[in-house]
């Protein structure tokens, strides 16, 4: 079939004849119709890949572990993002320059977010494709699938022919309230969150055949807190079996779950704001999101003070909602044995980015002098300023700007070691590898530098849609080459290793083997060891 377009140029008059098989975008009645457990659903296709948006892959009261999605009769369209959950603040004003370089999508609000999006090649040429499943940051309180226009999967699953999901889940008080001291129909309710994730893997495991996909080679992947979601996923037995492999990108956090009488703890809190007794916990399923969300936040700050008055460490940024060892659905701390043991068959791709926040931490000191570089150093370690400044510099031995010295990041770095070294330890675990990515943004004069999230365009092969981040050009797309095509064969076989960069040996912790991404990729050991030693003795 063909369409005919005339353009008049000049005197002379073209005829140009179009094939529908070059539209950009096809959308039809009967196009991209796919089935799932709930029913059939109607994508459309954009460009060669078909898409689909806002699936939902399970449904769930407030507070209650979730449940099958309700079924539908005839073709569901999903062709736009669903809900996303709502956020404990929520965003009525941004920072421009800042707002600028994230590009934030936030979406819309509403407590029934479990939804999922698909990115697939093809639904109907019998092939098997990789699955990769991400799982978005914002700690465990905010965030959604769509929130960054650098994780998009469509490019993603171009390049690899590959199969990207994603999806939204609930967060905060709404998926971490414990309420298990409250009745058995509560007993999920410390870890509901992390349930969420589970089901949409049960999901996927049973529909994505249906989308091109593997069941049976699927690794998660996440950013930040999307990378504590995986380590969590790792640790918790219900997950096993449901991913074969694991990307952890800047989110190996140290801190340890809160245990059971915490959770309980904050939750009698928050009831008491309320005005409520034992008797009224129901009650919470209909109060408004923001006066729940506001005696929640109440509740975390009252028990931070006790904890911190018990000499109990709060450490990052404060105490706040997210996953605990409640027994019944997280057995075991994330860092234990019983929890590397759980997911050691599992190969584990993990690392952060050279700055993560330094950059925004330090933002009083954009335009300081050398001279007053040095004075912050000296006042924030006085007699281990001179060792500092040593460790710096072995560890980052090329940098020359003075304020380089301070913008190195030591939250998130220090914990992807830690647990690249206990995994790595295993008998007859999988293997583990270790990168550090150091490319330094242009935007902005420079000042963001290797700021927290500037690897996802490069992961994505999103460099176009994550300009105003990563400032566009070629260098840019070199290298999100090479780092999308590690993270495909990863996904593909376990190896991230590929024709376009150097040798990526194992992580041991003998070698240290640590994967630096970069205008040019090189392989070093660990240099930092002494730069944490000597922050964490500070």
């Amino acid at each position: 079939m063909k369409i005919f377009n005339l353009q008049l140029m000049g005197p002379v008059l073209f005829l140009i004849t179009i094939s529908l098989s070059a539209q950009e975008v096809i959308t039809g009645e009967n196009i991209a119709v796919t089935n799932t457990e709930s029913g059939k659903v109607r994508g459309y296709i954009h460009d060669g890949t078909y898409i689909y948006k806002g699936i939902p892959y399970a449904k769930a009261e407030r507070f209650m572990a979730p449940t099958k999605a309700d079924s539908w009769e005839g073709v569901r369209s999903s062709t736009m993002y669903g809900p996303v959950a709502p956020l404990m603040t929520p965003t009525t004003q941004v920072m421009d320059e800042p707002e600028f370089v994230f590009d934030h999508d936030w979406g819309y609000p509403n407590e029934d977010c479990l939804r999922i999006n698909i990115w697939t090649p093809s639904i109907d040429d019998g092939k098997k494709r990789p699955v990769l499943f991400w799982i978005h940051g914002g700690g465990f309180t905010a965030g959604s699938s769509q929130e960054l226009p650098s994780t998009d999967g469509e490019n993603l699953s171009k390049k690899g022919d590959v199969v990207v999901v994603s999806i939204n889940h609930r967060l905060n008080i709404l998926g971490f309230l414990d309420l298990s001291a409250y009745g058995d129909k509560y007993k999920h309710s410390a870890n509901n969150s992390i349930i969420d994730i589970v089901t949409a893997l049960e999901w996927v495991k049973n529909n994505v055949e249906n989308f091109g996909g593997d069941p049976d080679n699927l690794t998660i992947f996440g950013q930040s807190g999307g990378g504590a979601k995986v380590n969590t996923l790792m640790a918790m037995p219900k997950a096993k079996g449901l991913f074969h492999k694991a990307i952890n990108q800047s989110g190996s956090f140290r801190t340890a779950m809160l245990e059971k009488n915490e959770t309980q703890a904050i939750t009698a809190e928050v009831i008491s704001n309320l005005g409520l007794n034992e008797n009224q916990v129901d009650s919470l399923q209909n109060i408004p999101f923001e006066i729940l969300s506001a005696a929640g936040a109440k509740a975390l700050k009252t028990i931070e003070e006790k904890m911190k008055a018990d000499g109990k460490p709060v450490i990052g940024f404060g105490l706040n909602w997210g996953p605990s060892r409640d027994g019944e659905d997280l057995p075991y701390q994330l860092y234990s044995k019983e929890a590397f043991d759980l997911s050691k068959e599992v190969p584990l791709l993990v690392g952060t980015t050279k700055n993560e926040f330094s950059p925004f931490a330090n933002m009083r000191f954009a335009k300081a002098s050398e001279q007053q570089i040095m004075d912050h150093i000296k006042e924030q370690y006085k007699d281990k300023a001179d060792a500092y400044l040593q460790a710096v510099k072995k560890a980052y031995p090329n940098d020359t700007d003075p304020k380089d010295l301070i913008d190195v990041d030591i939250m998130f770095r220090p914990g992807a070691v830690d647990q690249a070294n206990e995994k790595s330890k295993l008998q007859d675990g999988a293997p583990v590898y270790m990168y550090l990515f150091t490319w330094q943004s242009p935007v902005w004069d420079g000042k963001y530098k290797s700021l927290h999230c500037m690897e996802l365009p490069f992961v994505f092969d999103n460099i176009e849609r994550g300009k105003n981040m990563t400032g566009g050009g070629p260098a840019a797309h070199a290298l999100a080459e090479k780092v999308s095509n590690s993270w495909i064969n990863f996904a593909r076989t376990g190896n991230p290793n590929h024709e376009g960069i150097p040798e990526w040996p194992a992580y041991t912790p003998t070698n240290t083997a640590t994967m630096h991404l970069d205008n040019t990729c090189i392989v070093k050991p660990q240099l930092d060891k002494d730069l944490f030693e000597l922050v964490s003795n500070k």
